[in-house]
């Protein structure tokens, strides 16, 4: 009996070191998600009344987990049942992030109209704050649904070959880590110029270190913000170049000369490319017949 209990201990043992070991592998895999969830969101969370940045950070979180219930147990039945939907949506996926990652890099070299992003500040009323806060909410909870579907296929298909209930418990941890993690780093950067404007109060008007570290809170926030958002592009190539790489043989043999870093922008930007050149040429063919209508 005590055999019994033993052998037991030791199962659940190498389980958890297998989980341990799948789950440092699978969040490596999604760092690239993760940096791209956590620059958008930080952006769709800023712009607020200091007041509200938290309450509207946490109905944006409940939302994110609210999309996890609904993610997981349809990856969990597809790698259960058609376990080679894992790759082909793992593959769509990367044309996603590819797209995305070239549409960024496109944006930001060829001139076009700025989008008017607008502050819900105090000269709002509190029925117009409440609506834009509803739609702002609402926009950041559809993103992140798309950002975890990724984030859930990414990880999944790093333990697709391993036994199930490893499946599950591997893949429940990275999607716990990534709104746990994300979130709450995002909530200290929405926070950070706050803290910042307290510490140049408490400074009593005495350029002292409180008064320099305030003021280059203040001045870091839209700074990290941004880098953030450069780091996220990064990563997208990067981690759609990885999927691409690993998952098509042709690609795969195409580029296995090359270091695998190199290997991966190169097959993230001409792809990303090419998706947003079919993009580009399917929006002008439909608006094109829609202007001639």
């Amino acid at each position: 009996m005590a055999s019994g209990f033993f052998a037991l201990f030791d199962d659940i043992a190498a389980l958890m070191d297998d989980v341990a070991a799948m789950t440092k592998i699978t969040t490596k895999k999604t760092a690239g998600i993760l940096g791209d969830d956590l620059a958008v969101n930080a952006e769709k969370a800023s712009g607020f009344m200091s007041s509200r940045e938290i309450p509207v950070l946490w109905a944006i979180t409940k939302g994110s987990f609210l999309n996890k219930l609904i993610i997981l147990p349809l990856a969990f039945l597809l790698s259960a049942f058609i376990p080679w939907a894992v790759i082909v949506i793992l593959v769509l996926g990367g044309l996603y992030l590819s797209y995305e990652g070239a549409e960024k890099i496109y944006e930001f070299f060829v001139p076009h109209p700025k989008e008017v992003i607008t502050d819900l500040k105090e000269d709002l009323t509190e029925e117009e704050l409440l609506a834009a806060e509803k739609t702002k909410i609402k926009s950041a909870i559809v993103t992140d649904f798309i950002l975890s579907v990724e984030i859930v296929i990414i990880a999944l298909g790093a333990v697709v070959g391993e036994p199930l209930l490893t499946q599950i418990i591997v893949v429940t941890i990275v999607a716990l880590i990534a709104t746990v993690g994300v979130y709450g780093i995002v909530a200290l950067i929405v926070r950070m110029d706050d803290f910042g404007l307290k510490l140049i109060r408490k400074s009593n008007g005495n350029k002292g270190i409180l008064f320099s570290i305030g003021t280059f809170l203040v001045w870091a926030l839209p700074m990290v913000i941004k880098s953030l958002s450069v780091i996220g592009t990064i990563a997208l190539i990067l981690v759609a170049g990885g999927i691409f790489v690993h998952n098509i043989d042709f690609i795969h043999h195409l580029l296995e000369s090359l270091p695998s870093l190199l290997g991966h922008v190169i097959a993230g930007l001409v792809i990303g490319a090419l998706c947003l050149i079919v993009v580009k040429v399917f929006k002008m063919l439909i608006f094109g017949k829609k202007i001639k209508h």
